[in-house]
């Protein structure tokens, strides 16, 4: 069982009204960049939290997660209210699937993310170990409006450093956005075009896909990989594509 760690909000950075990172101050130390970490706030005597994916790698100065507005919900709206100073708590034990360390050998690594589930890449393409395994690193990043693209500086500056390797496909769905495809992410599998835009193939032989956000598109991604003959990735039986389970 986790134990809590007493962390203090840094920032409130709002994307609008229903998006946001939350920076926090928190002495979680080392963990894997693509792991995540329950976020809590106390409500009646009783810890309220959620699983949020990491957006900082663990030499920054504070942790990070970006998450959407669940009005609705037990915990985000009240996370989405914080302002610098506040109190949250953080669990001491991260976790996850969505790590460098556990995809197999591979020449070309995937990444596809929808909404908010783009945090634990960003964490990924800011550390070391991704650049040193992989010939090849596709960013897949789909979003209703152009609006909710966040971290295009962050992206653009990963690009930037690493030119030859990186290749960044952004995906707006409800508008037209420059340079953005404008297709939901299965139908740009099935019919080659996201493949075409990358300039290399998703097959079993040379890729490993990593995949977070909505359950839709996971399992209609999942269905189509499969079909090419690849299997999802398991750390007791290798595969050829890997999902996020935060509960």
């Amino acid at each position: 069982m986790a134990n809590w760690l007493d962390g203090k909000v840094v920032e409130n950075r709002r994307l609008n009204d229903e998006l946001t990172s939350l920076i926090i101050e928190a002495p979680l130390g080392s963990f894997e960049p693509g792991q995540f970490v329950r976020i809590g706030l106390e409500q009646d005597g009783e810890i309220v939290a959620r699983p949020y994916s990491l957006v900082n790698t663990a030499d920054e100065d504070y942790l990070e997660v970006y998450f959407n507005i669940v009005e609705e919900g037990p915990l985000s709206p009240r996370l989405f209210a914080l302002h610098s100073g506040d109190d949250v708590l953080v669990a001491d034990n991260p976790s996850g699937f969505l790590t460098v360390s556990g995809v197999p050998q591979c020449k070309h690594l995937w990444m596809i993310a929808t909404g908010t589930g783009i945090g634990p890449f960003l964490s990924i393409l800011k550390s070391e170990a991704v650049w040193q395994r992989f010939e090849k690193v596709v960013l897949c990043y789909s979003v209703s409006r152009g609006e909710e693209l966040a971290y295009q500086d962050s992206i653009q500056q990963i690009a930037s450093q690493h030119a030859t390797e990186f290749c960044f496909v952004p995906i707006v769905t409800r508008e037209s956005f420059a340079d953005a495809m404008s297709s939901r992410v299965p139908a740009l599998l099935q019919d080659g075009s996201l493949e075409q835009r990358a300039g290399i193939e998703i097959n079993a032989d040379d890729s490993h896909v990593m995949m977070c956000g909505s359950k839709d598109m996971i399992a209609d991604v999942s269905e189509t990989l499969t079909s090419r003959g690849m299997k999802k990735h398991r750390r007791r039986d290798p595969g050829h594509f890997t999902t996020e389970k935060y509960h």
